[in-house]
């Protein structure tokens, strides 16, 4: 069952730039955490209950670098906590949902993640997650 927002993914070009801007706006910042399996470096900024991940790439051949080569930095996707992901996926994929992830992987924070094509929400990306001990 969906939870609540647990963040918002921003693509930026530049971290340290984006940091910046964040936390002059005066969001409140985490910290930063290098994810080699999706080839990205994040930065958290808390926000109430939900958090900003700006999403770097590391690797040119990474998804967000491809997603920042086609639509430059802006939002990448919405991610939506729940207790149990595997049994999230078995629904949505029962709802007919397509997902892009059939098993969940490994995201920030030691989290776990997946994400459900854009083309089963009319264009958006949306990410499931639930935390590393879930």
């Amino acid at each position: 069952m969906i939870k609540k927002i647990d963040h918002l993914g921003i693509a930026v070009t530049d971290l340290n730039e984006a940091i910046e801007i964040y936390k002059n706006i005066g969001l409140e910042f985490v910290g930063t955490e290098v994810v080699d399996e999706q080839k990205v470096e994040t930065a958290f900024f808390k926000v109430g209950e939900s958090y900003f991940e700006l999403l770097a790439a590391t690797d040119p051949a990474s998804p967000i670098a491809k997603f920042i080569d086609k639509n430059g930095g802006r939002m990448h996707h919405i991610a939506l906590a729940v207790d149990d992901i595997e049994a999230e996926i078995e629904r949505l994929l029962g709802l007919d949902f397509e997902m892009i992830d059939t098993v969940p992987r490994k995201g920030a924070h030691g989290n776990l993640i997946a994400f459900m094509h854009p083309r089963s929400t009319k264009g958006t990306l949306l990410e499931i997650c639930s935390k590393a001990n879930s």
